[in-house]
C-alpha cells in the first residue's frame, strides 16, 4: 500500500508532562529509541506502564512542579490528561519551550508518510489493533505500532518498524487543552478500522450524536485510494460507512455484509467461528474467548485480506496472539481461586467481558468486581445500563466512584442503589466504601474454584495482587462450604 519513509527528525531533549498515559508511554519508548533523551511527569502511576517505563529507564518525576522540566528542554509533549493551570504547563508557556500534543507528536515522529491503519470505535480498540499488529509482523510486514495496552507478544506496546505500516488505536477523545480535536484526525489514517459506536466520554460529548459527527468526518477524510473496514451489524456504524468516498468493507453477521459471520462457539481454550465472503467459507480459531473477540478478529482478517493474505498464513498468525494485558488477564490463582483483570469501563464492555468469561470458565462462580473510574463509569448517565450489565454473574462488589477533583459536581453512579436493584432479582450484589472492603469480602466468601474478574480502568489500589496474597495465606476451605 506504502513505501517506507522516515519520521520526521526529533529534537534530543524531550520531557512528556502525563508520561505515564498508555499512549504516552509507548511514545516515549519511540522517541528513546531515536536517540531522543526522554524525561517525564505524572502522578499515581501504576502497573502496566510503571513497569514499562521502569524497563526503558526513563526517569519520571512523581507530581508536577516547575523544576521537573530540565533546563536543556527542546520540546514539551502534552498528553490530554495536563490542564492549562498545570504547574509545568504554566512553566513550559513561561520559558517559551516548543510543545506539542501527544497525538501529533505521534504523527510527526513515528508515522510520517507510512500508510496509517487506525483502528476506532468505542469498543474493541486495543485488542483489534494489538492483533492486526501482531498479525502483520507474524506476516513479516514489520509495521511500526502504538497500542492502548501491553501486548504480550511484544511485552511492549510500541515499535517503531521498518515496514511500510503503522498500526494505532485512535479515540475519539481530544486531543490537549490547546486542541479539541478527537486525536483520531491526527493520525491521517489510511485505512479505518470501525468497531462500534456508543455514547461515551460524557466529559466532553454532550450525546452520541456530537461523537457520530466526528466520525462521519473521520470517514469523509479517508482518501480515495483507502479503505475502511466497519461493522456492518452495528446499528450506528452501518450508516456512517456511505460517508465514504473509498472502499468499504462490512463485516459482523448480518446478511448485508462482506465478510459475514457465521457459528460461534466458545471454549476454555479460545473461540471457533466461520466467514463467509469472496465465494468461500472460512473457519478460524482464535486464543480469545467471547464473541466479540470473533468480531474483532474478523475485522483483522478483513485487514489482511486487504494487505494481499491468504487464509492460511492469516489463521497461523492469529493462532499465534498471545492477548494484551488487562484484558481477560489472569493475574493468577490461590487457594483454588482463579483472578482476573480487566479494562472494561463502559457498561457494554462490562457486559460482553462477563460473558466470555462465563463461557470460558463454564460451571465456576463468577465473581464481577467493579471500580467505576473512567469519567464515563463515574457519571450517573449510564445508571440503568450498569444495573443491567452485571447480570451475567453469581456475585457482584461494586466498589464507590473513584474521587477525581475532575469529576466534582457530577452526578456520581449509585453504586448502592445498583447493588440494591440486583439484590431484588436475587443476585447477590454489595456496594462497597472502597477496595479495602472489597478484599475483605472475598477473602472471606471466595471458594476453590470461583472466578474472580476485576474490572476497572485504573490501579484498583492493586487489588488483584493484595487478593492473590490473601488467598494464599489462608486456611484451605471446601468448595460449596
Amino acid at each position: 500500500m506504502a513505501d517506507s519513509s522516515a519520521p520526521s527528525a526529533i529534537p534530543s531533549r524531550v520531557h512528556l508532562l502525563g508520561i505515564a498515559g498508555t499512549a504516552m508511554t509507548g511514545l516515549a519508548g519511540l522517541l528513546q529509541g531515536r536517540g531522543a533523551r526522554v524525561t517525564g511527569s505524572d502522578e499515581h502511576v501504576y502497573p502496566p506502564m510503571s513497569e514499562q517505563l521502569r524497563a526503558l529507564r526513563i526517569p519520571v518525576c512523581e507530581g508536577y512542579r516547575p523544576s521537573n522540566i530540565p533546563p536543556d528542554t527542546q520540546l514539551v509533549i502534552v498528553g490530554n490528561v495536563i490542564r492549562e493551570r498545570n504547574p509545568e504547563a504554566e512553566e513550559m508557556r513561561r520559558r517559551g519551550l516548543p510543545f506539542l500534543s501527544m497525538a501529533e507528536a505521534v504523527r510527526q515522529f513515528a508515522i510520517g508518510s507510512r500508510h496509517s491503519i487506525v483502528v476506532a470505535g468505542t469498543h474493541g480498540k486495543t485488542t483489534t489493533t494489538a492483533l492486526a499488529a501482531h498479525a502483520l509482523t507474524a506476516l513479516g510486514a514489520d509495521p511500526g505500532f502504538l497500542i492502548g495496552g501491553i501486548a504480550r507478544n511484544f511485552d511492549s506496546n510500541f515499535h517503531a518498524g521498518n515496514g511500510g505500516y503503522f498500526v494505532i488505536e485512535g479515540d475519539e477523545y481530544d486531543t490537549a487543552y490547546f486542541d479539541k480535536t478527537p486525536k483520531f484526525f491526527k493520525y491521517d489514517p489510511s485505512t479505518l478500522v470501525f468497531t462500534s459506536l456508543e455514547f461515551d466520554h460524557a466529559d466532553i460529548y454532550a450525546d452520541l450524536d456530537a461523537i457520530r459527527v466526528q466520525f462521519a468526518r473521520l470517514i469523509a477524510s479517508l482518501p480515495g485510494h483507502g479503505a475502511v473496514i466497519g461493522c456492518g451489524d452495528d446499528p450506528n456504524v452501518r450508516p456512517l460507512l456511505s460517508e465514504a468516498r473509498c472502499r468499504v468493507i462490512r463485516y459482523g453477521k448480518g446478511d448485508g455484509n462482506d465478510l459475514r459471520i457465521g457459528s460461534i462457539e466458545v471454549g476454555p481454550n479460545g473461540t471457533s467461528f466461520t466467514t463467509t465472503g469472496a465465494g468461500r467459507i472460512d473457519a478460524w480459531n482464535i486464543p480469545l474467548a467471547g464473541a466479540y473477540n470473533a468480531f474483532n478478529a474478523s475485522a483483522v482478517i478483513a485487514l489482511l485480506e486487504l494487505t494481499g493474505h491468504a487464509p492460511k498464513s492469516i489463521q497461523t498468525a492469529l493462532s499465534g496472539f498471545k492477548g494484551v494485558k488487562r484484558r481477560q488477564e489472569v493475574r493468577g490463582e490461590a487457594g483454588g481461586v482463579t483472578v482476573m483483570d480487566d479494562f472494561a469501563h463502559h457498561p457494554t464492555a462490562v457486559r460482553l467481558t462477563i460473558d466470555a468469561v462465563r463461557q470460558r470458565y463454564r460451571g465456576r462462580r463468577l465473581w464481577a468486581v467493579f471500580e467505576p473510574r473512567s469519567f464515563t463509569a463515574r457519571s450517573s448517565r449510564f445508571q440503568a445500563e450498569f444495573t443491567e450489565s452485571f447480570a451475567g454473574a453469581d456475585r457482584v462488589l461494586l466498589s464507590a466512584p473513584y474521587q477525581s477533583g475532575y469529576s466534582a459536581g457530577v452526578p456520581l453512579l449509585d453504586t448502592a442503589a445498583i447493588a440494591a436493584a440486583l439484590e431484588s432479582r436475587g443476585l447477590p450484589a454489595r456496594a462497597c466504601p472502597g477496595s479495602d472492603d472489597v478484599l475483605q469480602i472475598l477473602v472471606r466468601e471466595c471458594l476453590p474454584g470461583d472466578v474472580v474478574l476485576v474490572m476497572s480502568n485504573g490501579g484498583f489500589d492493586n487489588l488483584h495482587e493484595r487478593l492473590l496474597s490473601a488467598l494464599a495465606t489462608q486456611p484451605e476451605r471446601a468448595a460449596g462450604a
